[in-house]
């Protein structure tokens, strides 16, 4: 059994956070190895039950569950912070022709690397991964973190029309190597596939058909794509299919919305699609900061919240600017408190830190398996500084409450405040 002392964040069923400023984390390992919480609470309470363990004390550290990251590519590590006039510019310009020297296993299992170092520097602890189109890109993702005993979920990108050579795939054999992937990755050690058609407008109708056949064989394994992320690209994808109702209604239509289906953006659904996601149970994952790069909109909370469909945050890298979770949790405050186009509202730090964490476990149909410390869960974690450079030290030594020092650190937290990620 290990012991951890220090402020402890957790959260309740109801999302609701739980924090003890001394508090007690004993995690012990089960039949397979994986470390789990077997108590979490306040130290005054729990230490006695545990008398004659060995302790590790971080004073003036917070210990939090590790975040989850609902959507990213690990392919585009390389073309963060690229200059375009918009979504499907910055898709031709630098997107695809990175992504074609995926087709090197060499190349991807480097990038692969530097990714997933990337992620634990940033304490991130499980995330839900595109690849490229090509097979080995997900061989050389998976055989990594599987190294690294991570909990991560990833899948080779479907792409059978309106794409350069180097990325396009051929329809039969994109659906054979995704069944070949699943039976390959899935469910060894923490590792998990997602079936993943890049976006519709980039799938023949024969290659969504046959991702819904793949997913309705295989029901365990996960979904995941783009939707409603740009006019430009709903305007595109109602040409291209007009029978279905909407863009949302595309991936409907072909058996790809149901639990444990991801879509990332969600942003200019309408309330019909917020309906369909709460009734299908696929959820979304907000990209704040690539939705303020690129210029494609602002995730509605507000009516997310009314429809009662599921949400969690993701850094979308590399559309996106930052493998941060600060980074991207500020983000989507700003994207809260926008004004224009709707009613702003301000996000509470502990539901912002929810939604990085077990609102995003949640979403992914993993509640009380990681994204949380409550007992059970995989001790996934992060041991966070919050006097990590002088003005956040500065911030929070003047903290009156929770809220304002997960604010504080939401704001001015960086990379420098993970001091430590401690994987299961």
């Amino acid at each position: 059994m290990h012991l951890y002392r220090s402020a402890l964040l957790r959260f309740a069923d109801d999302g609701s956070a739980l924090y003890d400023e001394d508090g007690l984390l004993a995690t012990a390992p089960d039949e397979r190895g994986v470390q789990r919480v077997v108590a979490a609470g306040p130290w005054q309470a729990l230490a006695a039950r545990h008398a004659g363990q060995p302790v590790t004390h971080w004073p003036g550290r917070l210990i939090a569950p590790g975040f989850v990251d609902l959507h990213i590519h690990f392919p585009q590590t390389d073309v963060i912070g690229s200059p375009a006039d918009g979504l499907l510019p910055w898709l031709e310009t630098y997107t695809f022709p990175h992504e074609s020297r995926f087709a090197d296993p060499a190349y991807a299992a480097g990038v692969a690397r530097f990714f997933l170092d990337e992620l634990a520097r940033n304490g991130v602890t499980t995330a839900l991964a595109f690849a490229t189109s090509h097979p080995g890109s997900v061989d050389a993702l998976m055989a990594e973190a599987r190294a690294r005993r991570l909990r991560l979920i990833g899948g080779k990108v479907l792409q059978d029309r309106h794409s350069p050579d180097g990325v396009r795939d051929q329809t039969e054999q994109s659906l054979i190597d995704t069944e070949a992937l699943i039976h390959r990755w899935h469910g060894v050690d923490r590792l998990g596939y997602a079936i993943t058609p890049r976006f519709a407008p980039t799938s023949t109708p024969a290659q969504l058909a046959g991702a819904g056949e793949i997913a309705a064989r295989h029901p365990g394994v996960w979904i995941q794509s783009h939707v409603a992320e740009n006019v430009d690209e709903i305007r595109w994808a109602r040409e291209l299919f007009p029978a279905s109702r909407s863009y949302l209604g595309v991936y409907g239509d072909c058996g790809l919305l149901r639990e444990r289906a991801i879509y990332a953006h969600c942003i200019h659904l309408d309330d019909a699609d917020r309906a369909l996601m709460r009734e299908t149970g696929a959820a979304a994952a907000v990209s704040p900061t690539s939705n303020l790069f690129l210029g494609s909109g602002f995730f509605d909370y507000a009516a997310a919240e009314r429809a009662g469909m599921a949400y969690g945050l993701a850094s979308d890298v590399g559309g996106g600017t930052s493998f941060s979770p600060f980074r991207t949790m500020l983000a989507a405050y700003y994207v809260g408190r926008e004004g224009q186009t709707r009613p702003g509202l301000s996000l509470a730090p502990e539901h912002l830190w929810w939604q990085h964490t077990a609102g995003a476990a949640q979403a992914l149909g993993l509640q009380g398996v990681v994204g949380n410390l409550q007992p059970g869960c995989e001790a996934d974690f992060v041991v966070l500084n919050p006097r990590a450079t002088p003005l956040l030290a500065r911030r929070t030594q003047a903290a009156q409450n929770l809220a304002e020092l997960l604010f504080a650190m939401i704001v001015l937290g960086d990379d420098r405040t993970v001091e430590r990620t401690v994987i299961a």
